[in-house]
């Protein structure tokens, strides 16, 4: 049985689908790439002009986008208005740090916060394979929450931490639509979480990648906006909404941390002055091109990912529809229904690792992901993880009817032994 660090889960599926290329992918987490012609070469360029003419009062001038800029970011203004329009986050374009994707706001947060060898950052257990990936490029600590309640999983590590001399720092959540599970954290459990993490000083990092993309019921506000303890770091990113290849996200603190302003200032510092260390500053020109799809928008994103949210909602139809109609009569094979997001769990009634996705990929043509790569313990061995974002309704098609003859076979096997 081939046995994977958390950190090793990307590098190992890249390999995978480069030895199989007509295999097709459950397993890729990326955006649909149907409507990336919205983003020509011409409507780029549209967008870097639009946002030229208003950033600055010399018009004719290029240099601020060609030359180094400012640390912190040059369109924090527009996209704290988009999180105030969008997802209802207080954000302050004075408390909002523009980074290299999502990922770098998220290394450069979790560095300043749990800056001590003793400092532990708290994640769900199963959780975003990237958090793990941040927390050792930071040499910081990690506690896998036990599986169940959520509140109280949390009080448990930090009594657990504690007594072995660690001191809980910073909690990671993905509240909408969680990659891997698909899930969301119901308004009265975030309440909840946030009442417990004021209390024990812990900080939120709230990752809200996939929180547009909801295809039923109604929005939920997310932990910033209803933190009232300053204890929640809005995190965001521009690689689902609008292409991963702008490469552009933020990191939005609160007003006070934990009610301290000075706090709060000592880690705006502590996190800018990291990102001078390590980028020096976000490519101003994709800055513009974001702030100018912005500026177009009203800094409105909703509109822009209407066609997305479509095609994301037709494809978990089909995947839903699918698997009850190739597993629906088997009773073992069990299944959540996401209300939005890229993703939803399968429950398996045997064990599926990193072996078994090079069995699948090579004589059933379909790669999917196993729960356990996002897993610090074995809960999460008879369970994958099916992705819907990036593939088209003929290959979900395709691709769960053949996973389906994968998992009879599996089972017919089980029965023989």
């Amino acid at each position: 049985m081939v046995s994977l660090a958390q950190s090793d889960v990307m590098n190992f599926l890249n390999e995978i689908a480069s030895d199989f290329p007509r295999a097709i992918s459950l397993a890729a987490g990326r955006p649909t790439e149907r409507l990336f012609d919205r983003l020509s070469p011409a409507r780029i360029a549209e967008a870097l002009g639009e946002y030229q003419l208003r950033s600055a009062k010399q018009s004719s001038r290029i240099d601020e986008l060609l030359q180094y800029g400012r640390t912190a970011g040059v369109v924090s203004d527009l996209i704290a208005a988009q999180l105030r329009t969008d997802q209802m986050v207080p954000a302050r374009p004075e408390n909002l740090l523009v980074a290299t994707g999502c990922q770098e706001a998220l290394i450069l947060c979790l560095a300043s916060l749990c800056s001590g060898p003793n400092d532990v950052l708290l994640l769900p257990n199963p959780t975003y394979t990237g958090a793990v990936g941040a927390a050792q490029a930071s040499q910081v600590r990690t506690w896998a929450l036990e599986t169940g309640d959520l509140a109280n999983a949390i009080e448990m590590a930090v009594s657990q931490i504690g007594k072995a001399g660690g001191t809980a720092r910073a909690l990671y959540l993905i509240p909408d639509f969680d990659n891997p599970t698909g899930n969301v954290i119901e308004e009265a459990k975030r309440r909840e979480v946030l009442e417990l993490c004021a209390r024990h000083h812990i900080a939120i990092l709230e990752d809200s990648a996939y929180s547009l993309f909801r295809f039923d019921g109604d929005d939920i506000p997310p932990l910033a906006a209803l933190d009232e303890a300053g204890c929640v770091i809005h995190l965001t990113t521009y690689s689902k909404t609008l292409c991963p290849g702008v490469r552009l996200g933020a990191a939005t603190l609160p007003e006070t941390l934990f009610g301290s302003r000075e706090e709060q200032q000592a880690l705006w510092k502590a996190v800018v002055q990291r990102k001078s260390y390590v980028t020096v500053n976000t490519s101003p020109v994709c800055q513009a091109i974001v702030g100018g799809l912005l500026l177009d928008q009203q800094c409105s994103l909703r509109n822009w990912i209407e066609p997305a949210l479509s095609v994301y909602r037709a494809n978990r139809d089909v995947m839903l529809q699918m698997l009850e109609l190739t597993f629906g009569a088997s009773g073992e094979v069990r299944w959540n229904e996401p209300a939005g997001g890229f993703f939803l769990k399968l429950d398996l009634p045997f064990e599926f690792d990193a072996d078994n996705v090079v069995e699948c990929a090579t004589d059933y043509g379909v790669i999917v992901m196993p729960m356990a790569f996002f897993s610090s313990d074995r809960s999460q061995n008879r369970s994958v993880r099916l992705s819907f974002s990036a593939v088209t309704p003929d290959q979900i098609d395709t691709a769960v009817e053949v996973f389906g003859r994968y998992v009879t076979k599996r089972m017919s096997r089980r029965a023989v032994a």
